[in-house]
C-alpha cells in the first residue's frame, strides 16, 4: 500500500474514532436533557463513526491475529501509562489544572491494569474457560470479579459494568 494512502487510512480511523466517541458523549448530555431525538441520532452517528473507523483500520491492514492484536494493546497501554500520561500531568500541573490531573491519573493507574489483564490473555490465549470482566465506569478500572469498591477512584462495586 502507498504510504499517503496508509496515512489516510490511520488520519481517518483517528478521527473517525475521535467522533465516536464525542457523538456518544453528545448523546448522554442530550438524555440528560431530555432530548430524546437529538440523543438518538447522536448515538446513531456514533455507531456510523464507529463503522467507518473500523473499516479504515480493516483496510489499512491493522487488524491481525488475536495473539499480535493483544500484543500491541499491552504495547499501546504501557506506553500510555509509562509515558503518555505522566508527560499529560507534568504539563497539567505547571498549568495547576487540578480536574485534568485526576482525570490523567485515573486514566493512567486504569491503563496500568488494561495492560496487566491483556498481558494475561496474552499468556492464556487458548483457555478456553469463560472469564467476566467487570469494568468501573468512573475511572475505566477493570476486574475479573465485582470488587466492595474500585481500587482506583474509590466507586461502589455495584456501579459496575459485567462484561
Amino acid at each position: 500500500m502507498e504510504e499517503k494512502t496508509l496515512q489516510n487510512l490511520m488520519d481517518g480511523f483517528a478521527g473517525e474514532s475521535q467522533a465516536n466517541r464525542k457523538y456518544l458523549a453528545y448523546a448522554k448530555k442530550a438524555e440528560k436533557e431530555g432530548k430524546t431525538n437529538a440523543a438518538k441520532l447522536f448515538k446513531a452517528a456514533s455507531d456510523a463513526e464507529a463503522l467507518h473507523a473500523q473499516k479504515h483500520l480493516e483496510v489499512a491492514g491493522k487488524i491481525k491475529t488475536t495473539k499480535e492484536n493483544l500484543a500491541d494493546a499491552v504495547a499501546g497501554e504501557t506506553y500510555e501509562f509509562e509515558n503518555m500520561y505522566p508527560e499529560f500531568i507534568k504539563a497539567a500541573e505547571s498549568e495547576g489544572n487540578k480536574a485534568a490531573i485526576n482525570t490523567f491519573n485515573l486514566a493512567m493507574e486504569a491503563e496500568k491494569v488494561h495492560a496487566k489483564l491483556y498481558k494475561e490473555a496474552l499468556e492464556s490465549i487458548d483457555n478456553t474457560e469463560e472469564i467476566f470482566y467487570y469494568l468501573c465506569p468512573v475511572c475505566g478500572n477493570i476486574e475479573t470479579f465485582v470488587p466492595e469498591r474500585c481500587s482506583i477512584c474509590g466507586v461502589l462495586g455495584s456501579k459496575f459494568i459485567k462484561y
